[in-house]
């Protein structure tokens, strides 16, 4: 068995179908977890939908895309 002879799952099987391969998931799985932090430029409190890292900023609505890298 040869590497292209492995089935359609390859070569774009499930046309037309909710493939759901990388990005945003989507879905509704209930309402998310917030945890409230401090913007680490402007100081306001906010809330994120992740748990935040120790020792890494965290950014409210308005000052986040100031510190977007793309």
């Amino acid at each position: 068995m040869g590497f292209n002879d492995r089935g359609n799952s390859f070569r774009g099987g499930n046309r037309g179908g909710n493939s759901n391969r990388g990005g945003f998931r989507g879905g509704n799985s209930g309402p998310r977890e917030m945890h409230k932090v401090i913007c680490s430029d402007c100081g306001v409190e906010t809330e994120v939908p992740f748990k935040p890292t120790e020792g890494r900023p965290v950014y409210c609505r308005d000052c986040l895309p100031n510190h977007r890298k793309f």
